[in-house]
């Protein structure tokens, strides 16, 4: 099988290429299509390269003629959308740079894998595309279900939530096979610094004051070890049904201040660098989703431990 993973070069595509290619035979093929924004990194696919039968193409997913010209060349059989612009500051200062990618790109590719026949397109999606979970808990116990209204809160996960309206739209219209994954907050070896726990090890490594945004101890999100995702993405392009939709969160969550605070212990780093920062806009207050379903349907489970996957994280920024 041909496999395009599209945002190959990014945090949690390249892990996805890495585990992809321990499964797969050697007469399957992975090809990785990554624009090298601020994001995508070539020297996260330093092992993926060793591989003869991976291949990197730089491109833009918006970019119809040249994702055409590497759909007929490559015939994918399984397509994975990794690729979005995800930093929600950056979404409310350009919010047409995140609709431009996340949703336009995104229909591109939805338009040529009806032209290609391909046979499983995947879109990797996110959390909070549900919105504030603070504001509908009594509702929803145990965390949102699948089922659960989307009411996106920033332009980044309206783009996200628009993007699935779209691949939805496109099993419906034109019978594409489809599922979708909504993963929690990730984090591991090569995240981009701009994120919660790399920025946190770069400004305490140099003494700096590390910004939390307004009242931190009540801002609550649910991590996601980066290794646990890639299992549960291939579980789900292998075993999911046609239509899919899957929360993926092993329920593990943690206020922001104390979560800074535990990085900065195992640094042995004071938790004086903590600084009050102004609130984001249309912040949300609580992410939380139930991942039964992916459980039950296809007899998933999480496997990595939340605090020695934060000390093995931490310890890969401080090299």
């Amino acid at each position: 099988m041909n496999y395009l993973i599209t945002g190959g070069a990014g945090f949690i595509g390249s892990h996805f290429i890495d585990f992809l290619l321990s499964k797969l035979s050697e007469t399957d093929r992975v090809i990785c299509v990554d624009l090298l924004t601020y994001a995508g990194n070539p020297e996260n696919l330093a092992d993926a390269v060793k591989h003869y039968n991976f291949e990197f193409i730089e491109g833009d997913i918006c970019d119809e003629a040249l994702m055409d010209s590497i759909f007929a060349k490559n015939s994918p059989d399984v397509v994975v959308n990794f690729a979005a612009e995800t930093h929600v500051d950056r979404s409310i200062a350009s919010p047409d740079i995140f609709f431009n990618t996340n949703l336009l790109g995104t229909v591109n590719l939805l338009n040529l894998s009806v032209k290609h026949g391909v046979s499983l397109f995947h879109q990797v999606s996110t959390d909070e595309v549900y919105g504030d979970f603070a504001q509908r808990e009594d509702r929803y116990p145990k965390g949102f279900t699948e089922d659960a209204a989307l009411l996106p809160s920033s332009p980044y996960a309206a783009s996200k939530a628009a993007a699935e309206m779209a691949v939805l739209s496109y099993m419906r219209t034109y019978n594409l096979n489809i599922s979708i994954s909504r993963p929690c907050n990730n984090f591991g070896e090569r995240q981009y610094p701009e994120k919660l726990i790399p920025l946190t090890v770069k400004n305490a490594l140099g003494g700096r004051a590390i910004p939390l945004y307004g009242d931190s101890g009540n801002i609550f999100r649910e991590w996601m070890y980066v290794k646990d995702t890639c299992r549960a993405i291939y579980t789900i392009i292998t075993l999911g049904n046609k239509g899919g939709i899957y929360n993926v969160s092993p329920s593990f969550s943690i206020d922001n201040r104390s979560l800074v605070e535990r990085i900065l212990s195992i640094m042995n780093k004071p938790h004086s660098l903590i600084k009050q920062a102004d609130d984001r806009k249309g912040h949300d207050k609580k992410y939380s989703i139930c991942s039964e379903k992916i459980k039950n349907e296809l007899s998933f489970e999480f496997e990595y431990d939340f605090d020695n996957s934060l000390i093995q994280t931490v310890q890969s920024f401080i090299k």
